[in-house]
């Protein structure tokens, strides 16, 4: 009988023993853990695998699972296990990995995005042209004239003498009602008086006197690249009389003058033959032969855009232009209102 009660006695406790043993952290028992780089000394200041990075247990444990040994068969256990703690990695360090891992979009892979974007850009013909900085001037309110037409044959002087290219080139832009269509053209500048700033065209078949017999407002746009100024115009457009536009056709050279009762300008020529127009232009010199003073012709003339508004521009860096508007209510009014506008 006490046999019996020892033998039971031992049995139970070695049990016991056993279940403690599996109790304690798997850090304290490196007999299991061969493949874990830590030191002996580190041992006792473990509790779990908290400090290991997410890449250690995705590799070597599962390595372990695998291929289990115990601490006889493992004799560089120790030295392996000295590395433990220079494994340890930063809640920032964490962060940055799991941005890095994350991707840009739910369920699509960031190369897969960057491709996608590398591919739509080179579909384009034409992506993002370097742009220049402007640097040469400034401009402010103190170096403004009163009057927008005074002011603006001060820039148009000061284009010519920097050798602006055809400072007197301007984009002229109308728009037709009611479908609001707009169109624009690059025409010459041939007047500037106390009234507005003149142009001479077809004044019959040309779009844009089609553009300006629906709505008179129309616009001009100078650009003088070389001092990297612009110059804006805005206003209400009327004709010339016949006595004004003959006075400048008469300066003119005998081709151009020819060439403006030869063409019906923008119409388009039977079968896209340019013999069609020569032979026009030979009728006209046959039909003013002989004659030196030409007239007018009764569809061509100058076109006076009276402004509204006028703004003066010079550019600066980064974008942030001088910008000043002169502005009026009426054709009619004589005073202007400055503002200085945003870039």
């Amino acid at each position: 009988m006490l046999r019996a009660a020892k033998s039971t006695a031992n049995h139970l406790c070695g049990r016991a023993t056993a279940t403690a043993a599996q109790a304690r952290p798997l850090a304290a028992r490196p007999h299991l853990l061969p493949h874990l780089p830590t030191s002996r000394t580190s041992l006792s200041g473990l509790s779990s695998f908290h400090h290991l990075p997410r890449k250690f247990f995705s590799t070597d444990y599962r390595l372990y699972k695998e291929h289990p040994t115990n601490s006889d068969n493992s004799p560089n256990i120790h030295n392996k296990m000295e590395k433990l703690e220079d494994l340890k990695i930063s809640d920032k360090d964490k962060d940055s990995t799991k941005k890095a891992e994350a991707p840009a979009v739910e369920g699509i892979a960031v190369d897969t995005i960057k491709s996608e974007e590398h591919r739509k850009i080179e579909e384009k013909l034409i992506f993002a042209p370097k742009d220049d900085q402007y640097t040469i001037g400034t401009l402010e309110r103190k170096d403004l004239d009163e009057n927008p037409f005074t002011q603006f044959h001060e820039w148009f002087l000061h284009a010519h003498t920097h050798k602006c290219h055809q400072p007197e080139a301007t984009t002229l832009s109308t728009a037709h009602l009611p479908s609001g269509r707009v169109s624009a053209r690059v025409v010459y500048l041939k007047e500037l008086d106390h009234r507005g700033f003149v142009i001479y065209t077809n004044l019959l078949t040309s779009n844009k006197s089609k553009d300006l017999t629906t709505n008179p407002h129309a616009s001009l746009t100078f650009w003088f690249r070389e001092v990297e100024r612009q110059v804006r115009v805005e206003g209400i457009v009327e004709r010339l009389s016949p006595e004004e536009s003959q006075v400048y056709f008469d300066t003119r050279i005998r081709g151009s003058r020819i060439g403006a009762w030869a063409s019906k300008q923008s119409e388009a020529l039977p079968n896209g033959e340019r013999e069609v127009l020569e032979e026009r232009v030979k009728e006209i010199e046959k039909r003013f032969e002989g004659v030196e003073k030409i007239p007018v012709p009764p569809f061509w003339g100058g076109l006076r855009i009276v402004p509204l508004a006028v703004e003066f521009w010079q550019g600066r860096q980064s974008r942030l232009h001088d910008r000043f508007r002169y502005e009026r209510d009426s054709t009619d009014e004589k005073t202007w209102r400055i503002e200085r506008l945003n870039p």
